[in-house]
């Protein structure tokens, strides 16, 4: 909603208005675009108006009698970059979006540039639209996606870390956050676990949502925000947990649908990117092998199958594709049925009669042949994805990863010895080891004795395992 808004000039858009949208350029940085980009389709955005988008740092051309919508961080250089659009009169008239606060300092070198470019007429709005967060799902969001390593959570446990590197990652942190309670346009409720990185940004995030409402009137909670929050007595709950709680986690091999792509494939902002295998045929000797096509799908929200199965085991997803294949190939042959009899030569009365029934039916399939295609397009990404994950299933025996792991985490007895899991050739790739083990390490109640940890790192390192992680897990144990 905060985005669309954004797109019609920062005025609510209107439902039932006939006319024509005013057509727009969009112009955003890389954190504007992972803002945008699991959100609006291009089709969503071009229906809104915007003709094109661009990024603030590529090469543009003037379109002087065009509108410009700029969505982008308040950097020195982004704000160098729109000060020179400015300059060289890109646009007709400009509305720059902040996706966090801008400073007072650099508004006025913006100020200062369109003074001298006698420019200031056609700045037409200038907002701060705290949208500092990445929405996933409806009901997920994450921090940043551009340097996430910088507030990762080496990043924050590196023993190394300075104060000021220390303030830097939580002030990025307290401003995602920020963003996103202003755009929910409430107040959290905030609990933490003390003496922690929790409690640091907890501190932070309290001070900064005070210090905001106790201007009365420039808050961001009251007002026409999307609700006018601070009279409701429905507060949510932001609870903030340390890593370190719950580290085995995040190793753990996984067999949930979406959680198996995240894993295994390379999964971003709702985007698979697959390597498409170059099929069975051999290359002649000496020929160059063929170069393998990258297919990038969406798994968004629009996607039914996807909301549907993303949260099941597996085998029933793999189940349930079969299913819409067999549900779709008969909706395909009554179609192709009908088109046959619609061939019938003859004048003969039953021809007739049942040609005016068939037209009816075929009337009926043509109309949902559009859905048809938008069916048979799932069906097809789907398979290519869950192909792929099952490929990874099979080479690297990741269903014997998961069962093992369940079991050690939920403290039941073995069927098999740790040491023949790691020292199996066929299961698993190096990283796959070393993610059991931790996982073992982690969850058991006293560490094992030196020599078996002798044993485990033997086998370790011949399986080709990197062991840095594992006197990092034995420090913080």
């Amino acid at each position: 909603v905060a985005l669309k808004r954004m797109l019609n000039f920062n005025v609510p858009p209107v439902k039932n208005s006939t006319g024509e949208p005013v057509w727009k350029v969009l112009i955003y940085d890389r954190f504007g675009q992972d803002i945008i980009s699991p959100l609006l389709s291009v089709k969503e955005l071009r229906d809104m108006g915007i003709t094109l988008h661009l990024l603030l740092h590529s090469d543009r051309d003037a379109i002087p009698d065009v509108p410009a919508i700029y969505f982008v961080m308040p950097t020195e250089e982004n704000i160098d970059r729109m000060c020179q659009d400015l300059r060289n009169q890109l646009y007709e008239s400009y509305y720059l979006n902040f996706i966090s606060a801008i400073s007072r300092s650099k508004l006025e070198d913006i100020a200062n540039a369109a003074i001298g470019a006698n420019a200031v007429t056609q700045v037409a709005k200038v907002f701060d639209q705290y949208l500092n967060f990445i929405t996933l799902e409806d009901d997920m969001f994450v921090l940043c996606n551009q340097n996430k390593e910088l507030v990762s959570y080496r990043a924050i446990n590196r023993p190394d870390i300075t104060d000021t590197e220390m303030e830097t990652i939580m002030d990025t942190i307290v401003d995602s956050l920020f963003c996103f309670f202003v755009t929910l346009g409430a107040i959290p409720i905030i609990r933490c676990s003390r003496g922690t990185a929790a409690e640091m940004v907890a501190v932070k995030l309290d001070k900064k949502l005070r210090e905001n409402l106790r201007d009365a009137r420039n808050s961001l909670f009251t007002g026409d925000t999307l609700g006018a929050g601070q009279f409701s007595f429905q507060r949510p709950l932001l609870v903030l947990v340390d890593r370190n709680i719950d580290l085995a986690t995040p190793l753990h091999h996984t067999w949930t649908y979406q959680a198996l792509v995240h894993d295994v494939l390379d999964f971003h902002l709702n985007r698979v990117n697959l390597e498409e295998s170059a099929g069975a045929e051999s290359t002649p000797a000496g020929a160059r092998p063929k170069k393998k096509n990258k297919k990038t799908y969406d798994l968004s929200a629009s996607d039914k199958f996807w909301q549907k199965h993303k949260g099941s085991p597996f085998p029933e997803v793999a189940e349930s594709v079969q299913q819409e294949l067999e549900s779709y190939r008969a909706q395909e042959d009554e179609v192709k049925r009908l088109k046959s009899i619609m061939g019938i030569e003859g004048e003969d009365e039953g021809a007739i009669s049942m040609l005016s029934d068939n037209t009816a039916k075929l009337t009926s399939a043509v109309s949902s042949l559009p859905e048809l295609l938008e069916k048979k397009r799932l069906i097809d990404l789907h398979t290519n994805v869950a192909t792929a994950v099952l490929e990874h299933i099979k080479s690297r025996k990741l269903d014997v990863y998961f069962e093992y792991e369940e079991k050690i985490m939920s403290k039941s007895t073995l069927d098999k010895s740790l040491l023949d899991m790691i020292s199996d050739p066929d299961a698993g790739t190096p990283e796959d080891k070393m993610r059991l083990f931790l996982i073992y390490y982690i969850s058991s109640a006293q560490a094992p004795s030196e020599i078996d940890l002798e044993q485990y790192k033997k086998a370790l390192m011949d399986a080709g395992c990197n062991l840095a992680p594992l006197s990092y897990i034995k420090q913080w144990k």
